[in-house]
């Protein structure tokens, strides 16, 4: 969780990740975060995201994004 904590804040310094559960709801994060998100995650985690795993749901909190790349793994 600590990795894809740092991935995020790298990505986006601005946003409250620890707190922030409506990240694709509430538009905080854009396609091209969204973009570069992916590209640290398969590079950190060594795991393959497919186009069906770019539900909102799974990228709406950090604990989302965490359980995803666990799921993947």
């Amino acid at each position: 969780m600590d990795k894809v904590m740092e991935i995020l804040k790298g990505v986006r310094p601005d946003v409250d990740f620890e707190n922030e559960k409506l990240l694709i709801d509430a538009n905080v994060l854009d396609s091209f975060d969204i973009i570069a998100i992916v590209g640290e995650l398969v590079d950190t985690f060594d795991v393959s995201i497919d186009v069906a795993d770019l539900e909102p749901e799974n990228f709406n909190s950090a604990e989302a994004i965490w359980e995803l790349v666990q799921s993947l793994q």
